[in-house]
């Protein structure tokens, strides 16, 4: 879907740059224990995880599910997500994109290791991929993709679901 017919793209119509509020998904597909797919964001070079904001109607398993196929073209069965953490802090999770919009970005992050198909990426999402360690991601990883690895980091050291 292109980002003007999305739910936050309406949005920006009416609101210009605007902060938003935003509930959303990542995940962290993981390649073995020590190694996770990151992919390269088309709009800024920066290194993430599968990411992404609800659409009206979707459940944060949606979401997740729906941000995985959408931007590397694999399918994931909503059952193989195991949600680890609760990403809201503003100090970490206020996005500003390259065109100035604004959003404050509330995520329900998971991990799998299972899913079905090829890694084919959207283009116009992701220009590149790559499996990385946990431990030594590719640089120029986003800000909040960081957070996230030591929030899984904490989640396996701990068994406690992680929430900041």
């Amino acid at each position: 879907m292109a980002f003007a017919d999305s739910y936050l793209g309406r949005l920006r119509q009416h609101v210009g740059n605007a902060e938003l509020l935003a509930p959303g998904a990542q995940v962290l597909l993981l390649a073995d224990d020590d190694h996770a797919v990151f992919q390269r964001r088309a709009d800024s070079g920066g290194w993430e995880i599968p990411a992404g904001s609800a659409e009206p109607g979707q459940s944060f398993v949606d979401t997740a599910v729906a941000e995985v196929e959408e931007e590397l073209g694999v399918t994931l069965a909503p059952d193989v997500l195991t949600a680890f953490a609760s990403f809201s802090d503003p100090l970490g999770h206020r996005l500003v994109y390259p065109n100035g919009d604004i959003v404050h970005a509330f995520a329900l992050c998971f991990f799998t290791s299972e899913w079905a198909g090829e890694i084919h990426p959207d283009p116009a999402e992701v220009t590149e991929w790559g499996v990385f360690p946990l431990a030594d991601p590719p640089p120029g990883l986003q800000r909040a993709t960081g957070i996230v690895l030591e929030l899984f980091a904490e989640f396996r050291h701990t068994g406690q679901f992680q929430a900041r």
